[in-house]
């Protein structure tokens, strides 16, 4: 069967021109078959080009502020409980919905976490707590390098009144904010100095296991649709945190760039890398996120030549290991990176997390039904975690968008390195005017204001800006 007999044949059902498209037989087509049938660019390859460095939910973060100093999609900022919790089931969101109102208002997502202590700081203790007598311990905290000492107040984390706030609050939060657009992830926090899950160098004050499970609970029953991370991996033995190696929930490396790779040494048996592999949670970024800080120390100097990384932990081998999508980073904002360092920052943020590349493009007409079939890849590190909906456009003559039609397609299921399934769909075009089109993918932002996924393509904003140009067809 020659293409053109392929295509003069009568309307066939979705899946037997799936399977039609990819019949043998249906590829000897003559050229002026080709031209009189499909499309003149059916089943070619789509060049690369490396995508924006501020593609949605991924890369460096700054803290929450109007900075435009380094390409960005996220903002982050930590909030007081105390700022947000009045009584047992009394909130005030008006704080929180003020910094997420603010990221948003400039297309940015933000990344939160919560907490009760922070050195040098006033409580995040609620008050009514404190008043109702929870037991509160003032210290001079010591583990605060590269900043001073200073003075923190640790909570009692046992006392049933604390326990019930914090799944509470959880409750509450999840009620309101579950799958807001505009809400990239959510850090564990709460529990310990900086909501980072430790009170180093007094870990005998920090929350039992059974405290943690019922943190790592509230927060699995109230967030089923926004990603959730912890700050350290464990697994059934660990000697302080509670298991959460099989909990759909990923990480946040807060020492990245310092203590990531895993080195063998006894007294680094905290670093992450080791954590990942102590939890059996190596495999852990195909489904759930890695984040993290850049640790302080190197801010200034990671992205020199040669970078002040300590031995064996430099960027791209904690990129490698890690699987990390995004990173706190506030050495190229404050900063004001320039030059080589600057190059090399940007290229490492497009190292981290996805990239989606639609690798070929294959499209034919049969009569009133347009059939499509796209081989997408990842040459990136991660997934993209959140299945946005994509949409394909006709675009006529007059750049004017004459349909859109929304395939069921998944981001999440392309992962990097590993073979794609074909994403196939037939698309009715019985209500556009006989014409030329080309055809158009795009990967919308759910929060208003946000910037479109886009792809790693020469195509990508070349017909319409936000989106990528597959090809032409002839209806």
């Amino acid at each position: 069967m020659t293409m053109f007999a392929c295509l003069a044949a009568p309307l066939l059902s979705v899946a037997a021109w799936l399977l039609l498209l990819s019949t043998p037989g249906c590829a000897t087509a003559t050229a002026a078959e080709k031209r009189e049938s499909v499309l003149p660019n059916a089943g070619i390859a789509l060049p690369y080009a490396p995508s924006p460095p501020d593609n949605p939910l991924k890369g460096f973060i700054p803290y929450l502020r109007a900075d435009s100093s380094f390409p960005h999609s996220l903002e982050w900022d930590y909030t007081r409980l105390s700022d947000l919790m009045t009584g047992p089931t009394n909130f005030n969101w008006a704080p929180f919905d003020a910094k997420i109102e603010a990221a948003a208002s400039r297309g940015h997502q933000f990344f939160a976490r919560f907490y009760l202590e922070w050195p040098g700081r006033a409580t995040g203790v609620p008050q009514y707590l404190i008043a109702e007598g929870l037991k509160m311990r003032t210290w001079t905290n010591t583990n605060t390098q590269p900043f001073p000492p200073a003075i923190d107040h640790t909570p009692d984390y046992e006392d049933p009144r604390l326990r019930a706030a914090l799944t509470n609050f959880i409750h509450a939060l999840g009620r309101r904010y579950d799958g807001d657009p505009r809400l990239g992830f959510v850090g564990l926090g709460l529990l310990g100095t900086w909501g980072e899950w430790h009170n180093s160098p007094n870990d005998q004050w920090f929350a039992s296991k059974i405290v943690q499970q019922e943190v790592m609970n509230a927060y699995e029953a109230a967030f089923q649709k926004t990603k959730l991370v912890a700050r350290y991996p464990a697994g059934l033995n660990d000697h302080r945190y509670a298991d959460n190696g099989r909990r759909p929930i990923g990480y946040h490396d807060d020492s990245f760039a310092w203590a990531t790779v895993h080195t063998g040494q006894r007294n680094e048996d905290w670093f992450f890398e080791t954590r990942l592999r102590s939890a059996g949670a190596l495999d852990k970024w195909r489904s759930q996120p890695i984040g993290g800080e850049v640790r302080p120390e190197v801010w200034p100097c990671l992205f020199n030549e040669p970078s002040c990384a300590p031995k064996g932990q430099k960027f791209d081998r904690c990129a490698a290991v890690t699987h990390v999508s995004w990173l706190c980073n506030e050495g190229v904002f404050r900063g004001k990176i320039q030059g080589e360092p600057r190059a090399r920052a940007i290229e490492a943020v497009r190292r981290m997390g996805y990239e989606l590349h639609i690798a070929s493009a294959s499209i034919a007409m049969n009569g009133e039904q347009l059939a499509l079939s796209l081989t997408v890849t990842n040459t990136g590190i991660a997934p993209f975690y959140y299945d946005w909906p994509i949409v394909l456009g006709a675009v006529n003559q007059q750049n004017q968008l004459a349909a859109t039609w929304k395939p069921e397609w998944k981001l999440t299921s392309v992962l990097p390195n590993e073979k794609a399934p074909a994403w196939r769909f037939v698309a009715p075009v019985k209500s556009l005017p006989p014409g030329a089109y080309q055809l158009l993918l795009r990967v919308p932002n759910p929060m208003p204001n946000g910037s479109p996924l886009r792809f790693a393509n020469q195509s990508q904003d070349r017909t319409v800006p936000g989106w990528v140009t597959l090809g032409e067809f002839q209806r």
